[in-house]
């Protein structure tokens, strides 16, 4: 499906389902537990149904989408790696043998790489070529890209999701790779928020204490270069943003507006859902936070959300790797509306008033 705006495509994004929201938890109340011992897993399961619009939702097809895209801003110094990785890495992603690859093997999920900005000429029967520009150019001396170019990358994630939904798919998982997307993500998040570049900068591919303080002074150049208007996030996301940012926004909204869950990974795939939100605010019940990151600035982006991540393991990879780990805990709360018996079917006595737990 293609969206001829942005803002059609926000249009397209609806509240929850409340009577689905409902009719889970009074099941879910009716199992033989203490109400609400199951912690995230109800709340998970409760957030599912109002998604879909069932109770006892299944996913059997769930797909990572990989935005791939080069950055400008890389010229600066900002990154412990070359700039040159990111068309290696997309390589590796379509050979299967990164770590987003190898843990979607175990979840059953597809991985779908997308080239919407890779600084070179990619070519393989895997990769969906939808390469919008080479790169964007250097936020630290004028805009990273045209509203009109953040616009269409960001139409691109919808389409992508609408050409997998077509195919079955109902479970997606943001997953990226760009040298130097930390950067970017970072400037973004400090023009949307107001929280200075010294909490929202990090350490990204891990650069030393003297490569931070620089790359904290890259991203308070690119905001005074190019002072973006925090109250319209098109215009943050062209002037400091990434296409692979703008890729996963488009992502995260067409997921919405299909009523499908997404599944948000790190510090960078928070970014997007941050802009998403911006756009269309409805679109924050479709999120699933995965993990908090080691990343600097990813605690405070999920607050800033009011997201309660899943998973706390001290990761900062990328490329959905902590997305495709919590496609588990979405399993076992579709599971268990789908499996787990009611007091009545298993003959049990339920408990009243009860809201403590057992051991």
């Amino acid at each position: 499906m293609a969206y001829n705006s942005v803002e059609q495509l926000a249009q397209a994004i609806t509240p929850l389902d409340e009577a689905a929201m409902k009719a889970a938890q009074v099941h879910l109340d009716q199992l033989t537990k203490p109400p609400g011992s199951l912690g995230k897993l109800e709340g998970l399961a409760v957030k599912l149904a109002g998604i879909t619009g069932i109770i006892r939702p299944e996913f059997p097809k769930r797909s990572v989408i990989v935005m791939a895209a080069d950055h400008g801003v890389c010229e600066e110094g900002v990154s412990a790696f070359p700039a040159e990785v990111t068309p290696q890495m997309v390589h590796n992603f379509l050979a299967g043998g990164a770590a987003v690859n190898v843990l979607a093997r175990q979840a059953s999920a597809d991985v779908v790489c997308v080239d919407i900005g890779v600084n070179a000429e990619m070519s393989h029967p895997g990769l969906l070529q939808r390469k919008l520009r080479y790169g964007t150019g250097n936020m630290a001396k004028g805009p990273a890209m045209s509203r009109e170019e953040a616009e269409a990358a960001v139409r691109v994630g919808a389409e992508v999701v609408a050409d997998a939904v077509s195919q079955g798919v109902r479970l997606f998982v943001t997953g990226e790779m760009g040298i130097g997307n930390t950067t970017a993500s970072a400037a973004i998040m400090s023009s949307l928020t107001g929280i200075a570049p010294q909490q929202s900068v990090g350490r990204g591919t891990g650069v030393n204490n003297e490569r931070l303080r620089h790359k904290i002074s890259v991203v308070e150049r690119a905001l005074e270069v190019n002072r973006p208007n925090a109250n319209d996030p098109l215009e943050v996301l062209a002037k400091v943003g990434g296409l692979e940012i703008a890729g996963m926004t488009g992502v995260i909204l067409g997921a919405a507006a299909h009523r499908c869950p997404v599944v948000i990974d790190g510090f960078i795939s928070t970014v997007s859902a941050l802009l998403a939100v911006r756009i269309q605010p409805n679109v924050a019940d479709y999120i699933i936070a995965s993990h908090v990151s080691h990343e600097q600035g990813h605690r405070a982006l999920l607050q800033e959300l009011g997201l309660n991540p899943m998973l706390e393991l001290d990761m900062r990879l990328g490329e959905g790797t902590g997305g495709v780990l919590a496609l588990h805990l979405v399993d076992a709360a579709c599971r268990i509306v789908a499996e787990m018996a009611t007091f009545e079917s298993a003959g049990v006595a339920s408990g009243e008033g009860n809201g403590g737990g057992t051991e």
